[in-house]
Parts: structure tokens; C-alpha cells; sequence
């Protein structure tokens, strides 16, 4: 197999995902047997298959005022919706598939998407911020799937770091569709999908409405995260880090993760109601969530890339939405 390391996005602007150029050397350290070429609007370095074309956490949430010394916006925290007890008390709060997959259930509720004006190392794709309302309940990925998971419905492994416990990687959204089907018949269900746009930043905030689910620092983030500065260079097991505050680990960092809608570069005319926008620039598909490889910006609840569906990328994997 010939690996490629890739770059998109190679003319960016002020407002636009700089190129991590200083990974270049690093990955060609990693991977000498690489060659390397630029291809227009990629964010980063990636590695990419040549012939590919084809425990439980409380609930919480924040309110936003005004520092009355400083007068920046703070959040602070106010209780959880009714409709979240109601829900846990007439539905079990997890859910385990025949395959060992967990689900924790994310209540419904309503959430601002995207980021403000404000918000460091935001992106321009990332507005305007909009109101969104999950109207129904649904059981969401507690980790990403595993090589083994996805082992054990499409019977290979495609990764390119081994471990049953990591999550899957260098599989296309294409590939996603394809293992989302055999799952839904192997359980006799169509329950089984990847999450809108909305209902992956809904569940990553958890009720929170700074840069990551649990702050606004930094500085913290290796506490909840595989990026960058703490990866080693490679994904790790699943559930590693500390979960966001509904009980999900890994939504910031290890490996990003697919979601279903199409690509937008900015939120003029999404959805309002947390379905995914599936019309969009061409066929380009929606990750989210950041991986091993980026930096902290990128690992923001409000951050987002494009990428075309049949990219295998190794730190690319996806985690899996089951309806009520």
C-alpha cells in the first residue's frame, strides 16, 4: 500500500484552520516511506490510502453572563431540564448491543451550535451560532468504535494502529454506511446511524457552552484528551481519559469522527430541528471532534472539518447514534 501525507486547505486565510507544518518532518520521521505533495484546501497532514476512491456522568449545563470587573462572558452552571429525569426514569440511561457497544442516553433538550464572535481560535464555518432543538431523546456512542467492534461486523481491520481497544481508523464515510447496514441487520433493526452535525455538538457540550465540554482552559484538556501534545504520535484505547459531563469519552481528540451531514461553510439555513443538512458543497462529508494528531484548537466542541467520503485517514473514525 502506497501512504501519501496530504495537506488541504494549503491557501488559508486569517480566519481559516492554519497548516501544522512543523508535523511534516515528524511524520516523515514516522513514516519513512512516505512521499509527500500539496493538495489544495486540506487542513492538515495526513496519511491517505492511494487507491482509496470508492461511567456515567451528571448532567449539567451552563448559563452565560457578564463578568461584572472585566466584562468578558462567563458561564456558570443551572440545572438540567425536567424532561431529562423524565426520560432517564422511563428509559434505562445506557444501553449495551450484542456486539458490546455502549450507548448512553442523551436526554432531549435545546443548545446554541457553533461558536461566538468571541471565542478563541474560532473559525469562520463555525456560524453564525443558532438555536437548535433535539425534540427526541437518543442513545449515544459512551465510546468510539473499536477495531474490534468493527472486527466483528465487517470481519477486517483496516487500521493502521493496532488494538482491539483503539478505535477504528482510516475507515471513509462511505465504509461507515456500509458497517452502520450489516450492524442494523445483525441487531434486526434500522435504529442504527451516525449522528447529525447537531446531535454530535449536542452531545459533546452536554449542556456546557464553552470552548470544550468541561472549560474554557487549555491547560486541562489532557485530562479529557488525546491530541497533539500528549498522543505519542498514535491513538489509544478507548476511555482513557475523563468522560464530558453526560458520561462520553473521547469527544474531544483520539480520532475524528464522521458524522452524516454534508459539508457547509457557514450555518445560513441549517437545520433547526438537529437533523443532519444533508445537501451541500458536492459530496463532501462533516467530522468532528479533533484526533491524536491535532492541535488543541481543533479539539473545540465547536470545530469542524470537511472531507471528501471516500478519505481513509489515520485518525479518522467515527462513533455511532442509536434512536429510541
Amino acid at each position: 500500500m502506497v501512504l501519501i501525507i496530504a495537506t488541504m486547505f494549503s491557501g488559508c486565510t486569517d480566519t481559516e484552520n492554519p497548516i501544522d507544518t512543523e508535523n511534516e518532518e515528524k511524520t516523515e520521521e514516522m513514516f519513512p516511506d512516505t512521499k509527500s505533495y500539496d493538495i489544495d484546501d486540506d487542513p492538515l497532514y495526513k496519511l491517505v490510502d492511494e487507491t482509496d476512491e470508492s461511567d456515567d456522568g451528571e448532567i449539567a449545563e451552563t448559563k452565560t453572563t457578564t463578568n461584572e470587573k472585566s466584562g468578558e462572558p462567563e458561564n456558570e452552571p443551572v440545572a438540567q431540564p425536567a424532561v431529562a429525569e423524565e426520560l432517564e426514569d422511563n428509559n434505562p440511561k445506557t444501553y449495551t448491543n450484542s456486539i458490546d457497544m455502549e450507548f448512553v442516553l442523551i436526554p432531549a433538550g435545546e443548545f446554541e451550535m457553533g461558536s461566538p464572535l468571541y471565542e478563541e481560535d474560532r473559525y469562520d464555518n463555525e456560524g453564525p451560532v443558532h438555536e437548535v432543538t433535539i425534540g427526541q431523546a437518543y442513545y449515544f456512542g459512551k465510546y468510539e468504535v473499536t477495531q474490534e467492534q468493527w472486527g466483528e461486523v465487517m470481519g477486517d481491520n483496516p487500521s493502521y494502529f493496532d488494538g482491539d481497544s483503539n478505535p477504528v481508523e482510516k475507515v471513509s464515510w462511505n465504509d461507515v454506511q456500509e458497517f452502520v447496514k450489516k450492524l442494523n441487520n445483525m441487531e434486526g433493526t434500522n435504529k442504527y446511524r451516525l449522528p447529525s452535525e447537531a446531535e454530535w455538538e449536542y452531545a459533546c457540550r452536554a449542556g456546557t457552552t464553552m470552548r470544550y465540554s468541561f472549560g474554557d482552559s487549555v491547560s486541562d484538556l489532557g485530562e479529557y484528551a488525546w491530541y497533539k501534545n500528549n498522543s505519542g504520535s498514535k491513538t489509544h484505547p478507548v476511555g482513557q481519559k475523563k468522560p464530558n459531563p453526560w458520561g462520553l469519552y473521547d469527544m474531544h481528540g483520539n480520532v475524528w469522527e464522521w458524522c452524516q451531514d454534508g459539508w457547509h461553510s457557514y450555518y445560513e439555513g441549517a437545520p433547526t430541528d438537529g437533523s443532519a443538512w444533508e445537501d451541500g458543497s458536492g459530496s463532501l462529508r462533516v467530522s468532528r471532534g479533533g484526533s491524536w494528531f491535532n492541535n488543541a484548537e481543533n479539539c473545540r466542541s465547536a470545530n469542524r472539518y470537511e472531507y471528501a467520503p471516500y478519505s481513509r485517514y489515520f485518525n479518522f473514525g467515527f462513533r455511532l447514534l442509536r434512536e429510541m
